[in-house]
């Protein structure tokens, strides 16, 4: 079986390594993979299995279009137009796609060559909620649901993809066009959450289901370091919050005001600051820029006391998965898919969203590292990533014959 993947990034941050994890299951069980994407670095041992869409410039080209035109995921028809004619040519049996927003490619020109082919399965993973809005990724913490109806006037066009005009309107129209009518295609969500809001929006007329996003068990597991004494908090309890972007919706704020009311006991750390935060930060909260060494997040991990999520827009929490993955229980918001990761005997779910609820919760936290450790085994990439073989192979197989079962290898 021959599977192309379609991501904005390759092998680093979250869906990056999504992809890259299950190119490895697949690979293991015999079959070709490649993944085309559109930004960012590669990792060297995926090169081979990278074709990248654009370049450098082509991104800030197109970022700058959307800036002005409010058009996002409709620019990019050249480069698109030759990523496609490389398509052609690997031919793909199933099309797995994933973020199709960042900057680098069109979609219209990529459904009009999926509509094409209708013996080619299409398997899209809904990371976010972009595909089935007017403009934004993410609505529930501004309380906006027009994206059931029909997208106008937007609350968040100076939110990703940023825009200094709102053509709100016309891209959910457009969108609806263009992602409805593929004969092929069945939608995957990381959470039972997500899976409510994508069948409430014009992607309900597909096949849906939940394939939660998968860890590394053997790099997020317990490891040891000096961590703690590199930084000097060798006589502290950590408090930790890892994000790829850290803003009020991720709960950037709340952890400024624990960090007012939480005891001398601990000392908070965040990692995925930018540089300018990190200056702004108050003495007892630790500041680590973005990193995608995953044997360094895994120390860090470990080295915490208590993992705080406190983010009220999540479709899944995977940090909060791979914090339990390395022993550390969690503490999560009430919100979206995040009390999802979480079971009782590796964290709490919070009945008030609040920063005095999450000083409560971790001084009074006594769960231990083996059932986060119990509960981290649900997500295990090769147990997750072979849930989509299954469905790949039940996507391909044809009616009177019987394929050999991918699984079996």
């Amino acid at each position: 079986m021959k599977v192309l993947m379609v991501n904005s990034v390759c092998g680093i941050g979250s869906t990056g390594r999504i992809c890259t994890d299950l190119a490895e299951v697949l690979e293991s069980h015999g079959h070709e993979v490649r993944i085309a994407y559109g930004r960012g670095e590669v990792p060297k041992n995926y090169a081979r299995l990278s074709y990248r869409i654009g370049n450098d410039f082509s991104v800030r080209i197109n970022g700058a279009k959307a800036r002005l035109f409010d058009n996002e995921g409709f620019n990019a028809g050249a480069n698109t137009r030759r990523f496609l004619k490389w398509a052609n040519s690997y031919n793909p049996d199933i099309l797995h796609l994933h973020n199709l927003h960042g900057y680098y490619l069109n979609v219209e020109v990529l459904f009009n060559w999926i509509k094409s082919r209708p013996n080619m399965k299409v398997v899209w993973t809904i990371h976010d909620c972009w595909a089935f809005t007017g403009h934004c990724s993410h609505f529930d913490f501004v309380g906006c649901d027009r994206w059931k109806t029909g997208c106008h006037n937007c609350p968040q066009t100076k939110e990703y993809p940023k825009s200094y005009f709102d053509f709100s309107k016309r891209n959910y129209e457009r969108k609806k066009r263009v992602f409805t009518g593929v004969s092929n295609m069945t939608l995957v969500t990381p959470s039972d959450w997500l899976l409510g809001v994508v069948e409430k929006s014009f992607l309900g007329v597909y096949p849906a289901k939940t394939i939660r996003n998968g860890i590394d068990l053997s790099v997020f597991k317990t490891t040891e370091s000096n961590i703690k004494e590199r930084l000097g908090v060798a006589d502290k309890k950590i408090i930790l919050g890892v994000a790829n972007v850290w803003n009020e919706r991720k709960g950037f704020f709340d952890f400024i005001k624990l960090s007012e009311i939480v005891s001398d006991d601990y000392i908070i750390m965040l990692v995925g600051v930018t540089a300018e935060q990190k200056k702004t930060l108050p003495k007892n909260i630790i500041g680590i820029e973005r990193t995608n060494n995953v044997r360094e997040l895994a120390e860090i991990y470990t080295a915490a006391d208590v993992f705080v999520n406190p983010s009220v827009e999540e479709t899944m929490g995977l940090t909060t998965a791979e914090a339990l993955a390395c022993g550390t229980p969690a503490v999560v918001y009430n919100k979206t898919a995040v009390p999802e990761v979480v079971s009782e005997s590796s964290g709490v779910v919070l009945s008030e969203n609040t920063p005095e609820a999450i000083k409560s919760a971790v001084e009074n936290l006594c769960l231990t590292s083996d059932g986060c450790a119990e509960r981290a085994k649900e997500f295990d990439k090769t147990k997750k990533y072979s849930e989509y073989l299954k469905l790949y192979e039940s996507m391909t197989e044809k009616k009177g014959d019987r394929c050999e079962s991918i699984m079996a290898h």
